[in-house]
């Protein structure tokens, strides 16, 4: 169980990851979409998209400086461990907090009104599943570990672990004594990058570099002065040599 956990599951998983990702782009463009549902509802969508995005964009920073960075780096440059580790908590729990706040906000306004509850798909449910399950996991370690319990320093385990995964080299005994609130949010971050190029999530790697050089969009609006344009009502029918010019 320990190397089908931490040493299949993880190659599996980014296999799934890659090569459903490249398939989606190859045979489902116009799906490749945010399916956004503005136009149903905005003014929620206002204070709950920005606090989900930055709130993601700060665990996201965190995330990549907690595992990817060694911790002998942070020691060299002059970071003492204790300032590391409190710098981490406080803003890990604010984007956190920050994040699930904001998709607390988004998932009760789809479920709350009534055309964005009926533009959202089951898979759209299954994916908000998976990413609540995610944060709220990952946010519950965080705060069992080190503000209710003695602290955890996940980069002596987790972080080495990872970056084994990724030199093909997977040390799986370094998960054996991992906390089990660790354990349960890597496997459901691991589930959630499994599902994730079948789901909206694929609109992150999507860049509008087209914008920059696609042609213009014309618009033309009517002439409103005052007897510039004949108004009547219905249809004037198709356009002829008599009222051509009205057109």
């Amino acid at each position: 169980m320990n190397i089908l956990l931490w040493a299949i599951l993880p190659y599996a998983t980014v296999l799934t990851f890659v090569l459903g990702t490249v398939w989606r782009y190859r045979y489902d463009k116009f799906g490749w979409t945010t399916r956004s549902s503005q136009l149903y509802e905005s003014a929620v969508l206002r204070w709950g998209s920005p606090m989900f995005h930055f709130g993601v964009l700060l665990v996201l920073l965190g995330h990549i400086g907690g595992l990817a960075v060694p911790k002998s780096w942070t020691q060299a440059a002059g970071i003492s461990e204790h300032a590391y580790h409190l710098t981490a908590v406080f803003l890990g729990t604010v984007a956190g907090v920050f994040t699930v706040v904001g998709l607390g906000i988004l998932i009760a306004r789809r479920r709350l009104v009534g055309p964005v509850f009926t533009a959202t798909t089951r898979n759209d449910k299954a994916m908000y599943v998976v990413l609540a399950g995610t944060l709220l996991l990952g946010l519950f370690a965080t705060v069992r570990a080190n503000a209710l319990g003695d602290g955890y320093d996940y980069r002596e385990t987790v972080s080495p672990w990872l970056r084994s995964v990724f030199y093909l080299q997977p040390k799986t005994e370094l998960m054996t004594g991992v906390p089990i609130g660790f354990k349960l949010h890597v496997l459901a971050a691991l589930a959630l990058f499994a599902f994730w190029p079948f789901t909206r999530l694929v609109h992150a790697f999507s860049a509008p570099v087209g914008y920059l050089t696609r042609p213009y969009v014309v618009y033309r609006s009517r002439d409103t002065r005052p007897g510039a344009r004949r108004t009547g009502r219905g249809w004037d029918g198709p356009p002829t040599a008599s009222n051509r010019g009205r057109r």
